[in-house]
């Protein structure tokens, strides 16, 4: 007769199975990542690749936080991991509670080979408007790197002025673990700036909704007018002049 489990064992049973579908799961984005770069470049320009391995040569995530939002910046995230990494819980930063996210963005900063976020500024998004500012922020932090990556995985667009090889992925942020890593940078800094806005403009809520279309947000747009950190081509609707 077959010895009934304890409770105890029996949760830590669970937590063992729930670990190794974690382990799985990261396991299965690095490995569709080099299937991503495989299939757009081939095995000849990246002879590091092969069906039966992981990633060995230097791969960059890039993704972006902040498109939407009536106010603050857009943020650009890019990150190159190690090959062997074992992180656990990246995801689409936008699948995690912020309590996780900013967990996860220590844990990055401490395990990447090398990351960067750059920022670009609400005068700006005005001035060129949000797609070619998202491209910006994008080459900006590439460009400041410590590491020259080999190949670029990027969320759903191609970045214009960028020499580096690319391959864009739709959805990638859920699918790539280095784009994954990148959204998690670039939107737990922009949240963090965010919260500092709020500090100097308490009127508009920014560290609740961080910027979004939330009600609350447009009535006070209505009621105080634009703050210095409002995208001014975002909210016309809601103001004149």
């Amino acid at each position: 007769m077959e010895k009934k489990l304890t409770k105890e064992q029996e949760r830590l049973l669970r937590k063992e199975e729930k670990l190794k579908k974690e382990q799985e799961r990261v396991h299965g984005m690095r490995l569709f990542e080099r299937d991503v770069i495989l299939s757009k470049f081939g095995i000849d320009m990246f002879p590091e690749l092969s069906d039966d391995s992981e990633l060995s040569l230097l791969v960059c995530g890039i993704d972006e936080a902040g498109r939407g939002p009536l106010a603050g910046p857009v943020a650009a995230g890019a990150c190159i991991l190690p090959k062997d990494h074992d992180i656990l819980y990246i995801n689409d930063s936008k699948k995690l509670s912020d309590t996780k996210r900013r967990e996860l963005f220590d844990i990055i900063m401490k395990e990447a080979l090398a990351w960067n976020v750059s920022l670009v500024s609400p005068e700006r998004i005005d001035e060129i408007n949000i797609l070619q500012a998202t491209y910006e922020a994008m080459r900006n932090a590439v460009s400041g790197l410590s590491v020259q990556p080999a190949v670029l995985v990027v969320d759903a667009v191609h970045i214009p002025g960028i020499t580096i090889p690319q391959a864009e992925v739709i959805k990638g942020d859920a699918k790539c673990v280095s784009i994954a890593a990148a959204s998690i940078l670039a939107k737990v800094t922009r949240d963090r700036l965010m919260e500092e806005y709020d500090a100097l403009y308490p009127e508009y809520g920014f560290a609740s909704h961080k910027g979004y279309g939330t009600k609350a947000h447009i009535e006070a747009i209505k009621k105080y007018g634009p703050s210095p950190v409002h995208r001014r081509t975002f909210i016309t609707h809601f103001v004149e002049g």
